[in-house]
This record gives structure tokens, C-alpha cells and sequence, in this order.
């Protein structure tokens, strides 16, 4: 496999890793306890914790991409054909 390819599947596998992580701990504002903020949207999230989600993003995403180059460098699967 070329890097490119490998660039590719390990964005591929940030992003819908991300995507499933981004929702954890989510607390909107009308759970919450009034927070300050005047006019903002009550769905918004009080702490969204971006920062430490894309962390945990990309961690998972390290084992997730380690697993499909090996599973793909193998040859158990020829993707050339």
C-alpha cells in the first residue's frame, strides 16, 4: 500500500470514528444549569470537550488504522482483484 492510501484510510477512519465519539457526555443547555450565556441555542452543548474527543478519536483510530493495514498487507483480503 502506498502512503497516500494509507493517509486516506486512516482520515476515512478519523472522521467516522469521531462522528461516533462526538456525542458522549453531551449535556444541552436546557439540562443544564443556567450557564451565563444569553441567546445561545438551548440544544447547544454546555461543554463540548472537543479537545479531549479528538484525542480519543484519534487513539482509537491508531488501533483501528493499525488493524486494517495489517488485515490489508496480509493478503487475506486481494483487493487487486
Amino acid at each position: 500500500m502506498n502512503p497516500a492510501g494509507a493517509i486516506v484510510i486512516f482520515l476515512i477512519w478519523w472522521w467516522v470514528v469521531f462522528l461516533a465519539v462526538l456525542p458522549k457526555g453531551v449535556e444541552g443547555r436546557w439540562e443544564g444549569e443556567d450557564d451565563g450565556v444569553k441567546g445561545a441555542d438551548p440544544g447547544a452543548p454546555v461543554k463540548p470537550e472537543l479537545k479531549s474527543k479528538a484525542w480519543l478519536t484519534t487513539k482509537i483510530t491508531v488501533v483501528l488504522w493499525a488493524i486494517t493495514q495489517a488485515i490489508i498487507l496480509s493478503g487475506i483480503f486481494n483487493f487487486r482483484e
